[in-house]
């Protein structure tokens, strides 16, 4: 039989007989070094403050327009292709790589209230205060005069094209869905309300549309049928619509609660998130190509960034001269996020704040995947999260977003002490989700 057992001569780890210095055994295999951990938390929190030294989100500004900018639109064909639409009438075509205006066209009367373009990117539609649906050519810079005009009895808010077909919808007292090469509306739909504010087709289930109203209601329809599907109506107004590009069930509305909403239209008594950082009404809301994100515009005249399943912006980005932010927008490569405000401007940010622009080689590539591979792992860190967190807010909106919060913990702290001394039953807990929503119809 054989018996292994370990033997060590103390000399070995004991430096002679009257020093009381011991040798420490030594693993000289790197990746078991006894600091790792440490140099790798130094190494997260290094990578976690270079990424706020470097956050400089603003690209440029696309000066031309003399009023407000009410609404935007990236071209789904052309990378670099945008439209925006003023409060004067004006639609000018921009161009993102020069960043310039390729064309400007005196659109409508009054304002724009909406710009969609064709599945080809090649036509922009467009609705104003004055009852008309203009078609317009985006390939010929010389042309501007439209290619085709829709004359409508009410004065439209809203338009969105099909994804596939010739066929656009547009809203107003109804919702009407047209055939391009046809001058009145094949499909018109109606719930009961006074104004609907926007509408949008669905990317992935094109026969379906959404819309909100002024009556607090989201609505859903089907052309394929000749009545609608759903509704829910909630505490306050919606003012916006978008689809999630990547998941067809999934949509979120901009409200004037503040909050963002994001609803699975599969199960509209209950929302799966609320996105609660704005201190004002959300006026607009964009979802990423990549589906995994969205932007949004406020009236506290600032932009954020909410991932799709968090309650809480990721990015918040403001200037000191923007104003109310009436509509947003993500490139179609999602590498940057466009706004229009009141004060005459669209603003080109990058969609990540620290993200490198040009070309990078091999061995940047490399840092900045480990960087981020850090910064995840050790994003729990009290140090690290609190410097991945903070952001740098405007005076008027850190104040209100104290305010708010304090407001927030009253009502709770009522309704519990409310339920602490009532019967068992007679005040039940609504969860928070659920409170905003009033009635679900069919």
């Amino acid at each position: 039989m054989k018996v292994k057992v370990l033997s060590r001569n103390p000399d070995d780890y004991i430096r002679g007989s009257t020093s009381e210095i011991n040798r420490v055994p030594r693993n000289l295999d790197p990746d078991l070094h006894p600091f790792e951990a440490a140099r790798e938390y130094t190494r997260a929190l290094n990578a976690a403050k270079l990424e706020r030294v470097f956050a400089k989100p603003f690209v440029a500004s696309l000066d031309g327009h003399t009023d407000g900018v009410n609404c935007l639109v990236r071209n789904p064909v052309h990378v670099t292709s945008i439209a925006s639409g003023a409060c004067d009438g004006q639609i000018k075509f921009w161009q993102l790589q020069t960043k310039t205006c390729r064309k400007t066209v005196n659109a409508h009367s009054g304002f724009v209230r909406s710009i969609c373009f064709s599945p080809n990117g090649d036509n922009l539609f467009s609705v104003g205060d004055d009852k008309v649906v203009k078609q317009w050519n985006v390939s010929d810079d010389k042309i501007v005069d439209p290619l085709s005009t829709f004359v409508h009895a009410n004065i439209l808010t809203g338009i969105d094209h099909h994804g596939s077909d010739a066929t656009f919808a547009t809203c107003g007292d109804t919702v009407d869905f047209w055939d391009e090469h046809r001058s009145v509306p094949i499909q018109t739909y109606s719930w009961g309300v006074d104004t609907i504010h926007s509408v949008k087709f669905n990317p992935i289930e094109t026969h379906l549309i959404g819309a909100t109203a002024s009556d607090r209601s989201i609505m859903l329809y089907d052309t394929r049928d000749s009545n609608p599907l759903r509704k829910v109506i909630m505490k306050m107004k919606s003012n916006t619509i978008a689809w999630n590009p990547i998941e067809a069930f999934i949509f979120s509305v901009a409200n004037e609660d503040s909050n963002a909403y994001t609803f699975d239209m599969r199960r509209l008594d209950t929302p799966v998130n609320v996105h609660i950082d704005h201190v004002a009404a959300v006026l607009d809301i964009n979802y990423s190509p990549t589906g995994q994100e969205f932007v949004t515009g406020s009236f506290d005249k600032t932009i954020r960034i909410f991932p799709r399943d968090r309650s809480k912006s990721r990015e918040v980005y403001h200037t000191s001269r923007m104003q109310r932010v009436f509509c947003v927008a993500f490139s179609g490569d999602a590498t940057y996020v466009l706004s229009g405000s009141d004060e005459t401007n669209i603003r080109l940010w990058k969609s990540h704040a620290a993200e490198q622009l040009g070309p990078t080689n091999p061995r940047q590539r490399r840092s900045m995947k480990y960087n981020e591979k850090l910064k995840r792992q050790y994003q729990h860190h009290p140090e690290v999260k609190r410097i991945l967190k903070h952001r740098h807010v405007p005076k008027l909106v850190y104040k209100s977003a104290k305010e708010k919060k304090v407001m927030l913990d009253s009502i709770k702290r009522k309704e519990e002490n409310l339920r602490l001394h009532s019967k068992p039953g007679a005040v039940p807990k609504v969860p928070e989700r659920k409170k905003h929503i009033v009635a679900v119809k069919k």
